[in-house]
């Protein structure tokens, strides 16, 4: 899993330490988020009103300086995976997620990923941090030999696999990441999700939003 925290638009000194935590754990976001709940003390939790940023803070910082045991890396059908990304921006800009399920060709979920995006990031933004996010844990837990990307972002569908210059300020890194990944990749496609369609990342891509909004901490 991933070993160090990917890039990142600015954040609180509070969302960056969730951050780290969730790189500390592979980026899996329930899972993360169960850690943290257990180590608040008393009733609170992550996102409990209760909850102060001071409390929160020491809980994050004793979990980082302990040794996190990874969770364990699903089994997959084979090396065919489909990956599903999604970015969530409040105000465009404002508060942002990612998020990110990496699934088998027998449509098992092998994981499901999220992250604050930056705390005043925009919507396309997001959605590149999202891609980023997948194709980092995808390379990284297995060989894949095939993913079809599914997405609704059809700016990043034109960046990433059309051959347009980003049309997004400060997506460089992303996108230059993005193109490295998918290199190491023999088959990729993407398929165009309407609004319409599920997409089980949007809801990973919110709680990224949520923890991107906490305050300086």
């Amino acid at each position: 899993m991933t070993g160090r925290s990917l890039p990142a638009e600015h954040l609180s000194p509070l969302a960056t330490l969730v951050d780290e935590l969730l790189a500390d754990v592979g980026y899996e976001i329930a899972v993360a988020i169960e850690v943290i709940d257990d180590a608040v003390p008393g009733y609170g939790g992550l996102f409990d009103p209760t909850t102060t940023p001071t409390e929160l803070r020491q809980a994050l910082e004793e979990l980082l300086a302990s040794e996190l045991s990874q969770p364990p890396i699903s089994e997959p059908a084979d090396d065919s995976f489909v990956l599903y990304v999604d970015g969530s921006s409040r105000g465009n800009p404002g508060p942002a997620g990612a998020g990110a399920v990496i699934v088998d060709a027998a449509e098992n979920q092998l994981a499901r990923l999220g992250r604050p995006a930056g705390s005043r990031a925009g919507n396309n933004v997001a959605e590149y941090v999202a891609l980023q996010l997948g194709l980092s844990e995808l390379l990284t837990r297995y060989e894949p030999r095939s993913v079809e990307v599914r997405i609704d972002s059809m700016t990043v569908i034109r960046d990433v696999w059309k051959g347009n210059d980003p049309s997004e300020s400060g997506v460089e890194t992303y996108s230059e990441a993005i193109a490295s990944a998918l290199s190491k990749i023999p088959k990729h496609q993407y398929t165009h999700l309407a609004d319409s369609d599920p997409n089980p990342a949007d809801a990973l891509a919110t709680v990224g939003a949520d923890i991107a909004a906490f305050g300086p901490g």
